[in-house]
């Protein structure tokens, strides 16, 4: 058989190249639709997260039982109503005051080295921490002049407000932070932060375009630092409600089931280990990261364990800046009350039985406790925090975004 020219070769190319041109094209594949979650994360704000903060410093350190603390309750909710989370409520309790001192002398505990509160490993450079409980400590003298008045037993109220669920009205994942503070300052981290983001993920989950699943509860808990007594009145009034729907047939379920508690206490800083002197860098370190911790003792502690993980997972793909990291010490915020009743995880800034109890954040219960002490590296961990919460929260309620 002869072998065909090249020209011969090369006319046959085109012919099939021509007749291929005129084929009509093929149809392109459909452009992915766009995910919802990445949309409501991407409505979350730095600026508007600042400016959150700042307003709730307008009210000092918010010392529970105070007139400042309960005129900055009257603001958060006005704030959420603002937002289109109208269904506001008030949980209502008594605050009795601290309990007694007992003085009855005891032997010491036994040694337990290398372990800080939450039970975690620490070692390194310890720095001094501590409630400031002097008020000439804090140099400006119209925050001193604020912060003065200190609180007094009686009644007290925190509020909440709820975006109810389109399809499981009577379940709920429950998203706090304590509004409350001492020690002097403005209480812009602890606990301005958590109550800016839990009002921030409100304003982004209450919009009017918004459908989720099922029901989120965004509440703001008073008299955390007296010993969590906010949290510990909404357990005890509110547990027993669980699921029931009120008026029978109604379709309302005032107290849903709880599927799950996330609160978020000090967001701000992560500037690293105490020097040899005690100082530390005045500028965030570069492996800072969101700490999502459950506790390893709870009754529903592997539940909380997988929900913490699916928190670190949303952290992957949803936050702009910062890692995230699972640890097992939760402790000392007003997820305790919970953990052993729901899946319960705390988000913080450092780790808070180890790092912070080590002073690994210097502005912890203190005077320079201010909005102006933390630079936008440090407000962004904040930010990414919320971020993190709004893409696990999301994907878990199934929210979606109406046309």
């Amino acid at each position: 058989m002869s072998t065909p020219s090249f020209a011969a070769a090369t006319l046959a190319v085109l012919a099939c190249t021509a007749a291929a041109a005129q084929q009509p094209p093929a149809a392109a594949a459909p452009a992915p639709a766009p995910d919802p979650i990445a949309t409501l994360v991407g409505r979350l704000d730095l600026d508007r997260y600042k400016a959150t903060i700042l307003g709730l410093t307008k009210f000092g350190d918010r010392r529970q039982g105070t007139d400042r603390n309960r005129a900055a309750i009257d603001w958060i909710e006005a704030q959420l109503k603002s937002y289109g989370c109208t269904n506001t409520e008030r949980l209502r309790y008594d605050y009795a005051g601290p309990a007694p001192r007992d003085t009855t002398r005891r032997a010491p505990p036994a040694p337990n080295p290398g372990r800080g509160s939450g039970g975690s490993r620490l070692r390194g450079l310890r720095a001094h921490t501590g409630v400031n409980n002097d008020s000439l400590a804090q140099p400006d003298a119209t925050l001193r002049a604020l912060d003065t008045p200190q609180s007094v037993p009686g009644p007290r109220e925190e509020v909440y407000c709820t975006k109810i669920g389109a399809t499981h009205p009577d379940e709920m994942y429950i998203v706090g932070g304590h509004m409350d503070g001492i020690g002097w300052g403005e209480a812009a981290n602890d606990d301005g932060s958590g109550t800016a983001l839990v009002m921030e993920l409100a304003r982004v989950f209450n919009s009017p375009d918004v459908k989720t699943e099922r029901s989120i509860r965004f509440i703001l808990w008073n008299n955390e630092e007296s010993g969590l007594n906010g949290s510990r009145a909404y357990v005890e009034q509110r547990a027993p409600l669980q699921g029931k729907e009120n008026p029978a047939g109604s379709g309302k379920y005032p107290e849903p089931k709880w599927l799950g508690m996330i609160q978020h206490d000090m967001m701000l800083f992560d500037h690293g280990m105490p020097r040899a002197d005690g100082t530390l860098s005045p500028t965030q370190r570069p492996e800072a990261d969101v700490n999502i911790e459950f506790q390893s003792s709870a009754k529903f502690a592997a539940d909380a364990q997988t929900l913490a993980w699916a928190f670190e997972a949303a952290n992957e793909q949803y936050a702009s800046d910062y890692p995230a990291t699972v640890g097992p010490h939760m402790t000392n915020t007003d997820s305790a009350p919970f953990q052993d009743l729901v899946p319960a995880i705390s988000l913080r800034e450092n780790q808070r039985g180890a790092e912070i109890g080590a002073g690994w954040d210097p502005n912890w219960h203190q005077p320079t406790d201010r909005y102006t002490t933390y630079n936008d590296a440090d407000f962004r961990l904040g930010l990414n925090a919320a971020q993190t919460t709004l893409g696990a929260v999301a994907r878990l309620v199934g929210a979606t975004i109406k046309p």
